[in-house]
């Protein structure tokens, strides 16, 4: 098939768009900067797939990108809990789910996937997330955006569109062109240590999220929704792991109102200072909060197992320390690997 991708230069897309290359379909990108492209891919061992040039917010660039396309992975977002960028992230992410998945079902695709998030989703109503969980009232421009974005691609469905919407986790792994702050958060827990507190997170590794969508692209399916939290970590058990795979892991008990208030206080620094700090109120409140996902129905529909999340913190500490973003004494145990 040929399939366009839009954010094929962030994190998720490139993976994505790495995988379809590689299972040999024609992969078209929608960018803004083409000259990004072999930058990006170079590291992912396959050639730069083509780029358009446009822009998720311009639906005439949509409609050219779309001719001769057989299949749609809307992958892209401004992924960002900044509060500076707050306005952007508002207005950014709904209107390009409104623009590409709209563009996509009028031209007659089939199929269309698009790529959600579990913060869409956060808090939930129950103790565990699954597919049909309701779009939450998230506190964070980026959990109301990737809501919205959510109701607009579930209204679609519930019309009848070939739409698959997966939500992921919190996603890790090596080869961040735009370092995410899921990433960069797991260079501050080796630096800095671990909080002990309530709650937990997931470890999705984004090469499994790319197995996903490329079992995802499947015409004649209708809409499908598909819940890819990853492995739920306690604190205390995400501490263990660092230990055990970097050899290092110092635990900081932490309740939990301290770290949402010192989120907060990062919060309003980040508005006059130009500086990006990995505790922000709204990290910390799915930290103190999270929940596990049930991937079940997910992972058996599409016959993936995910990798060991042992193997997806090493890949992304090795892949920190060779960025220069993560020095050796902090991961002893990964020392000439």
């Amino acid at each position: 098939m040929r399939v366009l991708v839009t954010g094929g230069t962030g994190f998720v897309g490139s993976h994505a768009a790495a995988v379809l290359v590689g299972a040999g379909h024609d992969v078209r990108l929608l960018v803004r900067d083409p000259a990004k492209v072999e930058r990006v891919f170079g590291p992912l061992g396959v050639d730069p797939p083509e780029a358009v040039k446009g822009d998720v917010l311009d639906p005439a660039s949509i409609e050219r990108a779309l001719e001769g396309c057989d299949a749609v992975l809307h992958a892209a977002a401004v992924v960002a809990n900044d509060r500076r960028r707050a306005a952007e992230v508002l207005a950014t992410n709904p209107a390009a789910a409104r623009n590409v998945l709209g563009a996509a079902v009028a031209a007659g695709i089939d199929p269309i996937v698009h790529i959600s998030s579990v913060a869409s989703l956060f808090p939930p109503p129950g103790p565990v997330i699954e597919p049909d969980t309701p779009v939450a009232s998230p506190t964070s421009a980026y959990g109301r955006s990737k809501a919205d974005a959510a109701r607009i691609a579930r209204e679609l469905q519930d019309a009848g569109a070939p739409l698959t919407i997966i939500y992921p986790g919190g996603v890790w792994g090596p080869h961040d062109p735009n370092l995410t702050e899921q990433v960069r958060a797991a260079g501050t827990l080796v630096r800095s240590g671990v909080p002990i507190t309530s709650g937990g997170l997931t470890i999705l590794d984004v090469r499994d999220l790319a197995q996903v969508i490329l079992r995802s692209l499947e015409p004649g399916q209708g809409a499908r929704r598909f819940i890819l939290g990853g492995h739920f970590f306690s604190t205390p058990d995400l501490a263990d792991l660092l230990q055990q795979v970097g050899g290092r892991a110092r635990r900081l008990p932490s309740p939990p109102r301290v770290l949402r208030t010192l989120g907060r206080v990062n919060d309003v620094i980040m508005v006059v200072v130009p500086v990006n700090l990995t505790i922000t109120y709204e990290g910390m409140v799915f930290l103190t909060h999270g929940v596990r996902t049930d991937d079940s129905a997910t992972l058996e529909a599409l016959d993936i197992t995910l990798r060991p999340p042992a193997d997806t913190l090493a890949d992304t500490l090795r892949w920190l320390r060779d960025e220069g973003l993560l020095n050796q004494k902090h991961i002893p145990l990964l020392i000439g690997t």
